[in-house]
């Protein structure tokens, strides 16, 4: 079970699910290719108006200008003749970005619990994907502990509690407004008490703009690795799909802080934001581990380029 990789899952149910919640709403991502070049034709203002669907769609301008730049010297080259040959390019070019990032977050067997650093702003889904997580790895036939870190919410202590409770692991936790750094030290020591595999780590849902709050996140680290230099193992940063191009600045802020090893994307079931992950992709490099489309254990999955490009470019209607 260690050191095995969490492997994109070819469930047909979540596939079509994906496709069909990413392609709600009136934009590019169910646009009609053909309605672009209605006789056919695809040339420079066919390009400029699919750049202009993109950047709506959250892709972002860099991005943008990636994608549509590759499409221009596919043009010059004459390889562009139709909207067929217009949609593979696109879908290439979406999967050159993506190919990259698709890197299975691998549980390594550790002299200790393999820990997680949650991290994200508040409403991102942060506490809901530990649930989820711990879940993923029960079944897998891992151990598991969750740390109740932020503990600044009342409510988030008792989320995490529930979580908990609902998926049969303990959770380390104190009184509200305890250290989190300590919260997450004590439960690193019961996790190596109890010989636990995987340690998931909450933190509070801070503002990337609260310097404060992220310094009192780069403490935590420090002090987990005074527990185990090799700590955290995992820094995964949750990002809600929904919060468009501002996704993009939380987790550059993020990263600057506290170098990410690995992001996961929620809430991909709102309309025109599928593109926000096209710019993470691009313009961070950081490894994509999971996305998910609803509330249930099944609606995140682990990331597959190829999968998420299929839905990106799929018309709702082929679902």
């Amino acid at each position: 079970m260690f050191g095995t990789k969490e492997k994109p899952e070819n469930k047909g149910g979540f596939i079509k699910r994906l496709r069909a919640r990413i392609n709600r709403g009136d934009s590019w991502l169910t646009y009609d290719l053909a309605n672009l070049a209605p006789g056919g034709q695809i040339d420079e203002d066919v390009l400029e108006e699919l750049e202009s669907l993109l950047v709506m769609a959250d892709v972002g301008v860099d991005t943008t200008e990636r994608i549509i730049s590759d499409l221009q010297k596919r043009l010059a080259r004459k390889e562009l003749q139709d909207i067929e040959a217009l949609q593979n390019g696109l879908r290439t070019a979406v999967r050159d970005i993506l190919n990259p990032v698709e890197q299975p977050l691998v549980i390594d067997k550790l002299d200790g619990p393999f820990v997680i650093l949650m991290v994200g702003v508040n409403g991102a889904g942060k506490t809901t994907t530990i649930g989820k997580l711990a879940r993923r790895f029960k079944d897998k036939g891992l151990s598991v502990m969750l740390a109740a870190g932020d503990t600044f919410r009342a409510a988030a202590v008792e989320q995490l509690q529930a979580w908990g409770e609902r998926n049969d692991v303990p959770v380390i936790a104190q009184q509200s407004g305890a250290d989190p750094a300590a919260v997450i030290f004590d439960a690193m020591e019961a996790a190596r008490a109890r010989d636990v595999d995987v340690l998931l780590a909450d933190t509070a849902g801070r503002l990337q703009s609260q310097t404060g709050l992220m310094d009192e996140l780069a403490k935590v680290r420090r002090v987990m690795a005074r527990r185990d230099a090799t700590a955290p193992h995992e820094i995964m940063l949750v990002l809600d799909a929904s919060q468009g191009q501002n996704a993009l600045v939380q987790a550059e802020k993020f990263n600057d802080a506290l170098g990410l090893t690995g992001i996961t994307i929620t809430k991909l079931d709102g309309s025109a934001k599928g593109g926000i992950l096209l710019a993470i992709a691009n313009q961070l490099k950081v490894p994509v581990r999971f996305i998910g489309i609803g509330e249930s254990a099944e609606d995140m999955q682990p990331f597959s380029a190829e999968q998420f490009a299929d839905a990106l470019l799929s018309s709702g209607r082929t679902g």
